[in-house]
């Protein structure tokens, strides 16, 4: 069953769940929503700081990130806190070369950059439609 909230996803990681199943889960809950204040709601209550600076600061940017992708009117409050944002840079990259950590500066949404968290274009970018047929 997926997470309802960011909040439910953050507190599902922070039991022991994996977090990029349970984060790209809570996506498919917000995309899924049926109404605009659906998708606010699940990302409105604040989650619990799990300890980990670099998922407190992502799950910042990927509430900010939906509310502004989809056009919401509204973007919650405690995603501007101090434990949402970084003080080191994150190149969310297993092979951080010179020329990716350069391409991801410059690839990074606004809402993730701001944060410190350099990333692809399209970080929460899901795979949709029919699936192929096993063979």
């Amino acid at each position: 069953m997926r997470p309802n909230t960011l909040a439910d996803a953050v507190q599902r990681i922070r039991a022991g769940s994996a977090q990029a199943v349970e984060l790209a889960e809570f996506v498919d809950t917000f995309d899924s929503a049926e109404t605009d204040e659906d998708r606010y709601a699940s990302i409105e209550r604040e989650p619990k700081l799990t300890g980990d600076a670099r998922l407190d600061a992502l799950v910042g940017a990927i509430a900010e990130y939906l509310a502004k992708q989809r056009r919401l009117g509204r973007v919650p409050h405690w995603v501007s806190g101090p434990a949402r944002h970084l003080t080191s840079p994150w190149f969310t990259t297993s092979s951080p070369s010179d020329a990716m950590r350069e391409y991801l500066t410059f690839a990074s949404p606004a809402e993730f950059a701001a944060r410190n968290i350099f990333t692809e274009e399209r970080p929460l970018r899901r795979a949709r439609g029919p699936q192929p047929a096993k063979i």
